[in-house]
């Protein structure tokens, strides 16, 4: 795990700010159909609105909003 990665926690606190009145909870967790890719959803009931945000690991063991790069292809070359 990249220890200067972000945690899951450390995320859900920065985006979600739960508090006592206001936690947070998961409300979905699996892997993408595709691509493995594991994926949380966190929700915070505010009372004058419900915020839901995806979380998604990379592959350094980090969490972030957004889901890795898909892996391309390359290509290289030598000299003869």
């Amino acid at each position: 795990m990249n220890p200067t990665g972000s945690p899951l926690r450390t995320l859900v606190d920065k985006w979600l700010a739960p508090n006592a009145c206001v936690p947070a909870r998961v409300v979905r967790f699996s892997r993408t159909q595709e691509h493995r890719l594991r994926f949380v959803c966190v929700e915070a009931v505010h009372p004058a609105r419900t915020i839901a945000i995806f979380f998604f690991r990379h592959g350094d063991g980090s969490w972030c909003v957004f889901p890795p790069a898909a892996a391309r292809p390359a290509m290289t070359a030598r000299a003869a």
